[in-house]
């Protein structure tokens, strides 16, 4: 069965985003590392799907570039009707159920992209099997939270051979679900 893996960023204080879905911190210069993406190319090779929220795809599509995953087969969650778009397909109603039919198809892994509500979603229905988490050294105080206030309580399990600290003070870490 293909494993659904959140590959995020947050801020030392658990935050994705700031209140308005802004990510400019993540991209400050200060944290650049030549020839480094952090596992990203390597993480890419694993999945063929994603997995986003409304708002978290409206984030992606204001970047000032081409939509980054054509070819890869994307799924957005959304509540209300939304138009046909170009490299991704709408899901409204019945998450979980889709998601579960979702896992049980050939494939690679699938890459729950977030937000917030997603992500609780997914983890509280106990789909989620791993997160791939690396906090970036920054304090934003208040935003969208990593994972949204629905959420239950979950126990992880830290995969110790798998966690890395980068020059820069990104704490990446993965734990099993």
């Amino acid at each position: 069965m293909r494993k659904i893996i959140l590959y995020i960023a947050a801020s030392t204080d658990g935050y994705i985003a700031r209140p308005d879905g802004n990510i400019d911190w993540l991209h400050d210069k200060k944290y650049n590392i030549p020839d480094e993406d952090f596992g990203y190319s390597a993480f890419l090779q694993t999945i063929d799907t994603t997995l986003m929220g409304h708002n978290t795809y409206r984030e992606i599509l204001g970047f000032d570039m081409p939509f980054p995953y054509p070819e890869l087969k994307n799924y957005v969650f959304s509540r209300s009707k939304q138009e046909e778009a170009e490299h991704v397909s709408f899901v409204r109603d019945g998450a979980v159920d889709f998601i579960e039919k979702l896992k049980e198809q050939p494939g690679k892994d699938i890459w729950l992209i977030g937000g917030g509500m997603l992500n609780a979603t997914v983890l509280n229905a106990g789909l989620l099997d791993e997160i791939i988490l690396t906090y970036i050294p920054i304090v934003l105080g208040k935003g969208i939270p990593l994972f949204s206030a629905e959420t239950e309580e979950h126990k992880l399990k830290l995969i110790p051979t798998e966690n890395k600290l980068y020059r820069n003070g990104f704490l990446q870490v993965r734990y099993s679900c």
